[in-house]
């Protein structure tokens, strides 16, 4: 199927290249991408060509590298981050490790006649910087266009040549103004037009093609990504050649199923099939503490009970049936499936045998190339309900993820935490490194680190700690998580629980994700301006057997990047005294991390 002539983005690796592309959709243009290694003749017919990051570093062996050629080819070329440095370096600049590495938000400053892309930032304005390495030299006719304190080259270009470098991401909403500076680059290309609607009928076509005389034998978590994706196809082939199967793991929400079932009753979806098995997921998962091999259980359980279901029912691929799966694109660059991602975690639809089956042509991912905020106007476009499309995302193993696994507590490398962090900073709260993991982003690449908890036992978080939130992960990679304790205010004598993935913690954790969904329903536009609310378990607290509350509400738009929610005072004491009651909890903590250098979820 011939694409239309748009704009091609380069993808190095990082976590951004299809959020690049989304975002020059999102402003009406095409966009598609590409691998480094693509020949040049690919590139001639391109409206525009942006770098993309990428979590290595250009002067390393091995390093991904694209044709120096589409440099020549007289189109305009924006290089962000590793983009940039690969542009520098294949016009003959120089690249080195920086003196600072750079994660989140940074002051920039335009110099005087920095250019139309940065013409909105003309008086300073903060970006999104995540990298270690910069440009110590800049190429013959570069000029420079924007500096911060900790990199000198954060923006250059030469005109002339349509060529413009960012070592930052105009990309992520974080960046202020980085929609006007993409899209003041989109209007340098002659891009075609793109709309959601143009997407659903070139993936219908798609679907047609793919599936051929087949059907599809559809697994539905009752997440937005499973639904969506359930209902275009059964738009496209009919009812007749899809089967929904919905499995009951034991790890889904207070009365989950039941609302499940009322939401496809109005959309007149017929061919539903619920499973329990969540008898057969504890069993699996009895004894297992590693965060990868519980993810690969759960993926490998799902796996298993669609098979015996599709053999019950006659659904297999010998009588012509394919599995489909709700997978969108942050799912993907997480697990590492591009080819030069660096792996942050393991996605459950990602696991060796769902590989196999989608290197045999056994699986149909309808929405895989999509990121959340295209999955829910795809939705809209299919005429699902609204308030079902914008519902706050939930992962596919569920509370799974949010149950934090370990056989005895994580030992801490002693390092003086003060001097490390806190130099020159008067912080009158007590705070300690907790005793267990979680996996963050730091770089573009995977981190499983500490969290660093502060003491205040306060409803009102201090704007200190927010700072601190940045400051610190950016400091050391001991630390990836920065927490405000909201129902202590000193620091008590941590008992440690061993505990696996067992139906009494997740029943635990199921009534306290309940009490904070109906707290934050209670306050009018709380719940629609946060954009998801995992509600974490942990296996320690201040008495024996006690486990421990992690609050993590967070705006976002897209899920590769994200900041960390605020809530009223008054919610956010609520939900502890709430949570306090429940029998089992010792202390709740609100994370305060955005994403990098955390994740969203913490396994």
């Amino acid at each position: 199927m011939q694409h239309p002539r748009g704009i091609v983005i380069v993808d190095f690796g990082g976590q951004y290249a299809h959020l690049i592309a989304s975002r020059i959709r999102r402003m009406g243009a095409y966009a598609e991408i590409k691998p480094p290694e693509t020949p040049l003749e690919e590139f001639r017919s391109a409206a525009g060509i942006i770098l993309s990051g990428g979590p290595q570093s250009v002067y390393e062996k091995g390093s991904p590298q694209a044709d120096p050629g589409i440099l020549a080819l007289g189109i305009p070329v924006l290089g962000l981050c590793y983009g940039l440095h690969w542009m520098t370096q294949a016009l003959g600049g120089e690249v080195k490790p920086g003196k600072v590495k750079e994660y989140g938000k940074t002051p920039i400053r335009v110099v005087e006649g920095g250019g139309d892309l940065l013409r909105d930032c003309a008086n300073g304005c903060t970006v999104w910087m995540s990298h270690g390495d910069e440009a110590a030299k800049l190429p013959e006719g570069f000029t420079l266009t924007a500096t911060s304190d900790a990199c000198k080259h954060a923006a250059f270009a030469d005109a002339s040549r349509k060529l413009f470098a960012f070592q930052f991401h105009p990309e992520v909403t974080h960046t202020e103004h980085g929609e006007d500076m993409l899209r003041r680059f989109v209007a340098l290309c002659d891009a075609e037009p793109w709309s959601i609607e143009s997407y659903a009928e070139h993936i219908s076509a798609q679907i047609k093609q793919e599936v051929g005389d087949r059907k599809v034998f559809m697994l539905v978590s009752g997440g937005v990504d499973s639904t969506v994706a359930f209902t275009l196809l059964n738009k496209v082939l009919g009812q007749e050649r899809v089967q929904g199967l919905l499995v009951d793991t034991g790890l889904m929400r207070k009365n989950e199923v039941a609302s499940i079932q009322e939401a496809f009753k109005p959309l007149r979806i017929t061919n539903l099939r619920i499973e329990n098995a969540s008898d057969e997921f504890f069993a699996n998962l009895k004894g297992v503490y590693d965060p990868e091999e519980k993810r690969r259980i759960i993926g490998n359980t799902f796996l298993a009970v669609q098979k015996r279901v599709s053999e019950e029912m006659g659904l297999t691929a010998a009588g012509g049936w394919m599995l489909g799966q709700g997978t969108i694109y942050p799912d993907t660059i997480e697990t590492g499936a591009t080819q030069h991602a660096d792996k942050i975690k393991t996605h459950h639809n990602r696991v060796e045998a769902v590989q196999q089956m989608i290197e045999q042509g056994l699986v149909i991912e309808p929405l895989k190339d999509l990121y959340k905020d295209e999955v829910r106007r795809l939705g809209e476009e299919l005429g699902l309900p609204h308030e079902l499309v914008w519902r706050h995302p939930f992962p596919g193993p569920g509370l799974g993820v949010r149950i934090l696994c370990a056989k005895e507590a994580d030992t801490v490398e002693e390092f003086d935490i003060r001097n490390s962090y806190l130099a020159g900073r008067q912080v009158e709260f007590e705070f300690s490194v907790l005793p267990v993991r979680s996996v963050g982003v730091q770089g573009d690449g995977r981190t499983y680190r500490h969290a660093l908890a502060f003491f205040t036992g306060q409803s009102a978080v201090p704007h200190e700690m927010l700072t601190l939130a940045t400051t610190i992960p950016n400091t050391n990679r001991e630390v990836n998580r920065v927490l405000v304790c909201t129902s202590q205010s000193t620091l008590p004598e941590f008992v440690f629980s061993p505990g696996y993935l067992a139906r009494e913690r997740a029943d635990l954790l199921r009534e306290a994700d309940a009490i904070v969904d109906a707290e934050m329903r209670d306050d009018a536009g709380l719940y629609q301006r946060i954009w998801q609310f995992p509600v974490v378990l942990l296996p320690f607290g201040t008495s024996e057997g006690g486990q421990s509350i992690v609050l993590r509400p967070i705006e976002s738009i897209d899920a590769m990047t994200a900041s960390a929610a605020s809530l009223p005072p008054a919610i956010l004491r609520r939900m502890t005294e709430r949570l306090l009651v429940l029998a089992g909890i010792d202390l709740v903590f609100l994370d305060l991390t955005s994403k990098p250098p955390g994740t969203i979820e913490w396994e």
